[in-house]
């Protein structure tokens, strides 16, 4: 990005924040007790026994990552910037640092009788982090346009499509967590693989502007 892009600051600070937050993750995955621990076998179990730990990780993870590809991936759309894009920013970065509270909520619960209130939570920050989005790239179009041209403005529409889309559908998600929380789980999922292909596509697209 050029030196002279108004939004070069905001995003090395949007970088910084991302950074500390995907680290905190690994931070709740604990390492055994030495004193807990007296045959290699036994260490194995442990460690076998840690997979919540692991999953929540790998999940948090892999959605920290997405987002901070398709924020960069959007930054390239922009040129301009205001008031309400950085406090919009402000909104997205709330969204991904609260991520280490359910990431730890699921790792210690979700093998347990008490999963359900744990995934829950995580589908409504899901729903959150979603409506961030929103947020993020409606304040790109409103009270000005900051996007570099034309094609540029159409592709932010097309990504605050996909962000409509996806709020309905976090939505049906934390309503079916309630029920169905396993099955809530299993579709959050599959929304970060979802998330992981269009970020995928929506990167092709910024490269030929």
């Amino acid at each position: 990005m050029s030196a002279q892009n108004p939004n070069t600051r905001l995003e090395t600070f949007c970088d910084g924040v991302i950074a500390i937050a995907i680290t905190l993750l690994v931070i709740e995955i604990k390492v055994p007790k030495h004193e807990d621990v007296h045959t290699v076998a036994e260490l194995w179990s442990v460690l076998a026994h840690k997979w919540p730990s692991y999953f929540a990780f790998i999940l948090s993870f892999g959605t920290i990552l997405v987002a901070w590809v398709n924020h960069h991936s959007l930054f390239k759309y922009l040129n301009k910037t205001s008031n309400k894009f950085i406090y919009a920013n402000g909104l997205f970065l709330l969204s991904i640092v609260v991520l280490p509270f359910p990431t730890a909520l699921m790792a210690d619960f979700v093998d347990t009788e008490f999963y359900k209130p744990a995934i829950i939570v995580y589908s409504f920050v899901s729903l959150f982090h979603n409506f961030c989005w929103i947020v993020l790239f409606k304040a790109t179009m409103t009270p000005k346009q900051l996007a570099i041209n034309d094609l540029a403005v159409e592709s932010l529409k097309d990504g605050l499509k996909y962000c409509y889309a996806g709020f309905v559908l976090y939505s049906l998600i934390c309503l079916i967590a309630f029920w169905f929380p396993l099955v809530a789980l299993g579709l959050t999922v599959l929304t970060w693989v979802s998330w992981t292909v269009i970020g995928v596509v929506f990167y092709k697209e910024v490269t030929e502007l």
